[in-house]
């Protein structure tokens, strides 16, 4: 079951199976069903989980109620509040699964105590901040500059297999466009 994860940690780091074990052993197996939340926006409680099976969206609710989808995460992919994770603040998104998923989680304390336990695991985590920044920068960057068309294309180019989990209304959000328009993008095409 956990398999996936030792792939995701061994494409950048090689890894003993005691080292494994240790890892393992560090992780907590969550199963949610759609709809249900690995974290709620202003609570204390904060994860940093990898997605063995489903989907999951990052969004913000704003003061008027209406969501802002920053991000959607998939299989075999990393998500996380950076900030709260790291710094023990308050959670600044929410996390919720858009499908039935299943994900390993870690704590902080527990990352702290992997990093004692198999140093090398410093230096994936390097490379996870690392990516977590790109891809954060990469994100904006596209909304600043590019038009919710070639948004959307490029969303669905990355992911063609998703594009039927994720609904108009999560879609448009994110894209940063009404729901109608997201029609009118999707008929043009």
């Amino acid at each position: 079951m956990y398999e996936a994860l030792r792939k995701s940690i061994e494409r950048k780091i090689p890894l003993t199976d005691e080292e494994w074990k240790i890892i393992a052993g560090k992780a907590e197996f969550i199963k949610l069903k759609k709809n249900e939340f690995m974290q709620i926006q202003d609570s204390n409680n904060s994860y940093e989980g990898f997605i063995l099976k489903g989907a999951f969206k990052t969004y913000i609710l704003n003061e008027n109620g209406t969501e802002s989808v920053i991000f959607f995460s998939f299989e075999n992919e990393w998500m996380c509040d950076l900030e709260s994770f790291y710094h023990q603040k308050p959670t600044k998104y929410n996390i919720k699964a858009i499908e039935d998923s299943e994900i390993l989680v870690i704590t902080k304390s527990n990352k702290t105590l992997l990093f004692k336990e198999v140093p090398k695991l410093i230096q994936f985590h390097i490379m996870m901040v690392e990516r977590a920044n790109i891809a954060i920068q990469e994100r904006l960057l596209d909304v600043l500059n590019k038009t919710s068309k070639q948004r959307y294309l490029d969303f669905i180019q990355r992911y063609p297999h998703k594009t039927q989990t994720i609904n108009n209304k999560n879609l448009s959000s994110y894209l940063g466009v009404s729901h109608e328009f997201l029609s009118k993008i999707k008929k043009r095409i």
